[in-house]
């Protein structure tokens, strides 16, 4: 009963990292990281299946693995916040202290992107 479960709730938490790559408020970091623990504990076809899948699987290898992300990829990632964070702000009528919430936790995730971030090594000539 407890394997269903874990695989159950596994599935459920990659579905909402899915969804929280296209929602800005919803993270995709923990939720991938949780099934995949979950998935460790109950399935290891599913574990295995969720580190060659081809959207998350680099993804969570390289957070395991302590391994900083592309330039280019936290460019994306940022903007992608912002974007969706100002079209929410535009379109949506929302309490003054909502705005100011989505907008902390923005500036949280970016301040963590910058962090996780390539840094350049310079060749000696």
């Amino acid at each position: 009963m407890t394997k269903f479960l874990f695989i159950a709730f596994g599935v459920v938490c990659v579905i909402l990292g899915a969804i929280g790559i296209v929602l800005p408020v919803l993270p995709t970091t923990p939720f991938l990281l949780l099934a995949a623990f979950l998935f460790y504990r109950s399935s290891p076809e599913m574990y295995r299946k969720l580190l060659e899948n081809k959207v998350f699987g680099k993804y969570i290898s390289n957070y395991f693995n302590n391994e900083p992300m592309p330039v280019s990829q936290i460019i994306i990632s940022v903007a992608s916040i912002w974007i969706g964070l100002g079209l929410t702000f535009y379109f949506a009528r929302l309490p003054q202290w909502v705005v100011v919430m989505l907008a902390a936790i923005g500036l949280s995730v970016s301040i963590y992107l910058s962090t996780r971030c390539k840094k350049r090594i310079r060749k000696k000539i």
